[in-house]
């Protein structure tokens, strides 16, 4: 799953107006894939390109300890959580954070061929949805635009931006489907999916400055 980690983001910048703005959970979103490439990059997480992987993606994650594994993940999002938590002294915003960092593992979960340990060895586990294309790409899609009309219904402000946003995402995404697949796995490839975060974010960034969340009585207050 590439866009899809998105939606429990936009999910949690609706849910609670005084919680990050959406550019914080989108962080939280992709986070262990940020510490995977990053990790990669220096080879202590690694993975090669194997095109009988799965149907739709190449990737042979052999080693994904650190990231990938639920304790991992679990770390991560314990850790992000508690900062959150402090940065804004706002505990439920930090259990929402903590939240979506621990959601990416359950959505690779199901998509994922096994490759996905419980404490980084052992048995694997993915229900492989990636092989079943015909499932795989309307769920993705599907999730996103609910979870994007959940955060636009919920939020006020001026729509360009978030169209932008999800103009820019679906493109991606596209291109993650549609176009060549990586020959080998480098660091070329771990720049570019790190880019790609990079720019999704300052995307999200942009369209939190702009996004304002009803209260009760009909004001509206900026999200912090």
């Amino acid at each position: 799953m590439f866009i899809g980690h998105f939606a429990p983001a936009f999910v949690a910048a609706a849910s609670y107006s005084r919680g990050p703005k959406l550019a914080t959970y989108f962080v939280a979103a992709q986070l262990v894939d940020w510490g995977f490439f990053i990790l990669a990059m220096v080879g202590v997480e690694k993975m090669r390109i194997d095109p009988g992987a799965t149907v739709m993606v190449p990737f042979d994650l052999h080693h994904i300890p650190y990231t990938h594994s639920l304790l991992g993940a679990g770390i991560w999002a314990l850790v992000f959580g508690i900062v959150v938590a402090i940065w804004h002294r706002d505990s439920l915003a930090g259990l929402l954070s903590a939240s979506v960092v621990a959601s990416h593992w359950v959505l690779d979960w199901i998509t994922h061929r096994p490759d996905l340990t419980l404490t980084g060895g052992g048995e694997a586990y993915g229900l492989g949805l990636w092989n079943h294309p015909e499932i795989a790409m309307p769920l993705e899609i599907g999730i996103v635009l609910a979870a994007f009309l959940f955060y636009i219904r919920r939020s006020r402000g001026p729509v360009v931006q978030p169209l932008i946003l999800l103009l820019v995402m679906l493109v991606f995404q596209a291109i993650n489907w549609f176009g060549p697949q990586p020959s080998e796995a480098g660091i070329m490839l771990y720049l570019q999916a790190l880019l790609s975060f990079g720019i999704f974010t300052g995307l999200a960034m942009w369209v939190g400055k702009n996004r304002y969340f009803t209260q009760r009585g009909g004001l509206a207050a900026a999200s912090l």
